[in-house]
């Protein structure tokens, strides 16, 4: 008896072992897909919980998890060239545009040849008033060129708010388009007979020609405002004209008459007509 039922089990035991062979064989149709299917290649990148699939197909599929804890895939067509233009991005970086330095104050826009504030935006170009100095001196007598001097007014003065063009005329003047001949020599950089009182006193003397620029501007600034200059004062007298002048300014180049220069009663008057000059270069 006991033979007879080791004898079933050994039966039993060969069935079931060939019905999972069976069932685990593919069907026709399932083998003739796995043989002809193109391999898959693919590379794997997992970045914040999706693991993007590239296949050889040129099809990219990302796995991204679901809030049900399960999985979705994405796929989106991506063009070969786009690896060579991340490389290319990479390699070559295109520079972001630097924005232009704004001053942090409002300045009025000069709108009129006949307008006479000393604070202002320039009418002139550079070019207008390197023409017109070299119209009547063709060899000024100055330790730069007159483009670098013409270039320093500008920005001296865009920087405070005066008006450079103006203020060249006023250089101009002062200095007999730098010819000189006064109290001043050439050597001092003084375009504005900063501190002379005639009498051979030869005033204020400055290394570079921008410094004695940059007084310049900083001068007419203390007449004109009482806002302090935006680069370290280096006018000698700018504290001496804030002091007598406190909270009251001039406002037009026709007011430094009597006051820039004594007498000057056309002082800002033959400034301007100046400046005039140089906008019909």
């Amino acid at each position: 008896m006991q033979q007879i039922q080791s004898s079933y089990r050994k039966i039993l035991f060969a069935s079931a072992l060939a019905g999972a062979f069976v069932f685990s064989l593919p069907s026709a149709t399932e083998a003739h897909r796995l043989q002809t299917s193109q391999p898959q290649m693919e590379t794997k990148v997992e970045m914040q919980g999706v693991r993007h699939v590239q296949q050889s197909s040129g099809v990219q599929h990302a796995i991204r998890p679901t809030p049900e804890g399960t999985t979705r895939s994405i796929s989106r067509s991506e063009p070969r060239s786009s690896l060579q233009e991340r490389i290319d991005a990479i390699l070559h970086p295109v520079e972001a545009p630097v924005p232009d330095v704004m001053t942090p104050f409002n300045v009025p826009k000069t709108v009129s040849a006949y307008d006479d504030s000393i604070i202002g935006t320039p009418l002139a170009t550079q070019e207008q008033c390197v023409k017109y100095l070299l119209s009547y001196n063709p060899a000024p007598n100055i330790s730069c060129t007159p483009q670098q001097l013409v270039s320093f007014y500008y920005q001296e003065g865009e920087r405070e708010g005066i008006r450079p063009d103006v203020a060249f005329a006023q250089a101009l003047k002062e200095t007999g388009f730098f010819r000189y001949g006064g109290d001043v020599v050439p050597s001092q950089n003084n375009y504005c007979g900063l501190g002379t009182t005639g009498g051979g006193v030869r005033g204020a003397a400055f290394q570079t020609p921008q410094m004695g620029v940059r007084a310049h501007i900083q001068h007419l600034l203390a007449y004109a405002s009482t806002r302090e200059p935006q680069e370290p004062v280096v006018d000698p007298r700018y504290s001496l004209v804030r002091g007598t002048y406190g909270d009251s300014t001039l406002g037009a180049w026709e007011d430094l008459n009597g006051r820039w220069a004594v007498p000057g009663n056309s002082y800002g008057q033959s400034i301007l007509s100046m400046f005039r000059a140089i906008l019909s270069e």
